[in-house]
């Protein structure tokens, strides 16, 4: 990645990028990529950004699977996609990186850490 010299980078919330999560802010930090992450512990931790779904997603899947054990076929449960997102900022890394955040998007943003 660093030899390609991305302009920016995307974190998704998998096991693998949860369990490295050190290191990836710390790489994203050492190279100067900024970074978006899935998950907001990473932002609160000086990542740049980070933009999720917020919702009550547990009590979903344990409503799903419990109706899975009562017999309805998986098939026949309806699909949900989140409605509400949230947009943490950390302006304290984006002055690191030498980013010039727009008013506009810090207005969005639902928190912004100085």
């Amino acid at each position: 990645m660093v030899e390609r010299q991305p302009s920016a980078l995307v974190v998704s919330a998998f096991p693998l990028a949860i369990s490295n999560h050190n290191k990836i802010l710390a790489l994203a930090a050492h190279h100067k990529i900024p970074t978006m992450y899935a998950q907001f512990a990473y932002v609160y931790d000086g990542g740049l950004m980070g933009y999720s779904p917020v919702g009550p997603f547990r009590q979903l899947a344990i409503q799903y699977v419990a109706r899975i054990l009562k017999g309805e076929k998986p098939a026949d449960l309806p699909i949900q996609q989140p409605a509400n997102f949230k947009l943490i900022i950390n302006l304290k890394t984006a002055r690191t990186l030498g980013l010039m955040v727009p008013r506009d998007l810090l207005a969005m943003a639902d928190d912004v850490i100085e």
